[in-house]
């Protein structure tokens, strides 16, 4: 999977691990923004009284 992704990236080898690099950080941006919070919600259930 990971080198079908590296062989579409579009440029040479150097800007296609600069591109592989920023499309993993955007993917982390997104579970940290929209995936992780509403988990976290449904989870953080304090059953200590």
């Amino acid at each position: 999977m990971y080198g079908w992704i590296f062989r579409h990236l579009p440029g040479p080898k150097w800007l296609k691990v600069i591109e592989a690099l920023l499309l993993i950080l955007v993917i982390i941006w997104a579970l940290f923004t929209y995936v992780y919070p509403p988990i976290h919600e449904h989870f953080n259930q304090v059953t200590v009284g």
